[in-house]
């Protein structure tokens, strides 16, 4: 069935039978508050868990991505969106109740190509606070945010949506890219307000609250000395056990 609503949720998801329960119950609260339809699709990345059927069984639609790439996922599931806005949140992740209605009190007008919620973890200790504030000064230079992110559907495609060459930082890539068409077009990027995203702390839980400063200083070195760093990255965002 063709659906056209405003707003598309796409969630890629490669084995998160785990995560996505919660997850769904927080999508039903959020549109429970909202007056609009919203088609929820889940993006399965070559799951071998029960990750398809749980979206079936809540309701959603479901994709089938085989290419192992956040970023095609991402784009999977776009590409069975009819939302005018298309939005992406990450499987391990809950939304606030208010989400959908924050994302429109935001994006109601047409100055704006695209924006994000924002994030909150659902633990903290010391060093999770200090990754945060790490970042801080890349998001007040960029802009960029995480959490719910929105984009304007016809912006997205424009830039050619994820960069799917990427297996890390194609989320940064694409806001780059959006970002720079939407000041073409005299659009700008928005800070989506009180509605913040609650986020999964699972890799901290693995590889240690302080994990954070080692591995980006060595991707970052290896950045420098055009060395690979493919094999890091499979090792710390596709590896499973």
């Amino acid at each position: 069935m063709f659906l056209m609503v405003r707003y598309s949720l796409i969630i890629p998801a490669h084995n998160e039978a785990e995560f996505l329960p919660r997850l769904f119950e927080s999508i039903e609260a959020a549109r429970a508050r909202f007056d609009q339809d919203i088609q929820v699709i889940v993006a399965d990345n070559a799951s071998t868990d029960g990750t398809a059927r749980l979206a079936k069984d809540a309701g959603y639609q479901v994709v089938s991505v085989e290419k192992r790439a956040i970023a095609a996922a991402r784009n999977g599931g776009a590409r069975e969106a009819t939302g005018d806005f298309l939005c992406f949140v990450d499987a391990d992740s809950r939304l606030h109740p208010d989400t959908f209605a924050a994302v429109e009190k935001a994006m109601r007008h047409g100055a704006w190509v695209g924006g994000a919620t924002g994030v909150v973890f659902d633990r903290w200790s010391m060093g999770i606070a200090s990754t945060y504030v790490l970042f801080l000064p890349f998001v007040w230079l960029t802009r960029f945010d995480t959490g719910v992110v929105v984009y304007r559907a016809d912006a997205f495609w424009a830039v050619g949506g994820y960069p799917e060459h990427l297996l890390y930082a194609e989320d940064v890539a694409a806001w780059v890219r959006i970002r720079g068409y939407g000041k073409k077009h005299g659009q700008r990027i928005q800070r989506i307000k009180g509605a913040r995203t609650i986020t999964s702390t699972r890799k901290f839980d693995r590889y240690g609250d302080w994990h954070y400063f080692p591995l980006i200083f060595k991707l970052l070195w290896r950045l420098i000395a055009r060395r690979d760093t493919h094999h890091i990255a499979k090792d710390y965002w596709y590896r499973r056990d």
